[in-house]
């Protein structure tokens, strides 16, 4: 895995990827090297402006680009459903779908349908957003889920009595139950696809340490322009840029041989920095009880069902 870069990308005309949050960061870099190796890529970004400007930069940088915009507020179980019914009229299949959108250590919001904001983003849009897109992922062999998670997990902790942080919240809390939670779905949908004998694959990979506007989101909300700074000063001096955090999310995307569960992400620097590896999930994850919890909970929560995959 050496040194791997986004040159050694497979050819994938033919192929249908769908990014979430792709219109900046990690997403935005994903879609580009998709569109850059010939896939037709579906951009699903929550606010359609910046969408339809990341659509023309792609098209700038990778002329003929086949990308397509698709409006998606994870945030909005109404909006995730739409989305996943005007791709299924204009697609036959899904070959790739990175769960990359979400939100990082905000001040307590709620979704529109009452879940914690960063546990209904990270993990329960992106939850149901795959279990709406399981046909179109059958339908296609070989087909790839990338969940994209965050060393943070490793300090999270499933609060199945406060899912929500309605009783104690903590913005640092929160994230890293997300992010744990992205993890345990990652490695449940491919145990399912595996027990099931579905042609699905489901892999996990972190960025490492990457600059995105991520980081600044929750010190904008909270008010805080001394953490603003001092985010802006640690992505300029100690990330690396968002299209060296992405390759770990398109390696696990498009490189034969992978296999469902597998987590990937930088070489470097205790797993901040390089290219992409394969490496450890954390601990918790690995814990099939709990796993299967969340999965029940998750259907409960949404309303979705991953019917072929049941058990």
């Amino acid at each position: 895995m050496a040194r791997w870069t986004a040159q050694d990308i497979p050819h994938l005309v033919g192929r249908v990827a769908v990014v979430t949050g792709a219109n900046s960061g990690l997403g935005f870099e994903t879609a580009l090297a998709l569109a850059g190796a010939g896939a037709h890529v579906v951009l699903a970004c929550r606010d359609k402006r910046k969408g339809a400007d990341a659509i023309e930069r792609i098209r700038q940088a990778v002329p003929g680009a086949d990308v397509r915009l698709d409006q998606l507020d994870l945030a909005d179980l109404a909006s995730v459903r739409k989305s996943v019914a005007d791709f299924s009229t204009e697609h036959d299949g899904l070959d790739i779908l990175v769960n990359n959108a979400g939100v990082m250590a905000i001040p307590r919001r709620e979704t529109a349908d009452g879940f914690e904001m960063q546990f209904g983003t990270n993990h329960l849009g992106h939850f149901a957003l795959t279990g709406l897109l399981l046909d179109s992922l059958l339908a296609r062999p070989g087909a790839r889920v990338v969940t994209v998670s965050s060393p943070m997990a490793r300090m999270g902790r499933i609060k199945f009595n406060d899912l929500q942080g309605s009783r104690r919240y903590g913005k640092w809390a929160a994230y890293c139950q997300a992010k744990l939670s992205n993890q345990l779905f990652a490695l449940e949908l491919d145990r399912r696809a595996t027990q099931r004998g579905v042609d699905l694959s489901s892999v996990a990979a972190h960025p490492g340490y990457a600059a995105t506007n991520l980081q600044a989101v929750g010190p904008r909300m909270s008010g805080s322009k001394t953490l603003e700074r001092l985010n802006d000063l640690g992505n300029s001096v100690f990330a690396q840029p968002a299209a060296v955090g992405a390759l770990s999310i398109l390696y696990g995307a498009t490189v034969p041989g992978v296999r469902g569960g597998q987590y990937f992400g930088p070489d470097r620097l205790f797993a901040m920095r390089g290219h992409p590896r394969q490496i450890p999930f954390v601990r918790a994850a690995r814990d099939p009880e709990t796993a299967r919890r969340l999965w029940e909970v998750s259907e409960k929560l949404t309303g979705v069902r991953f019917g072929a995959l049941d058990l």
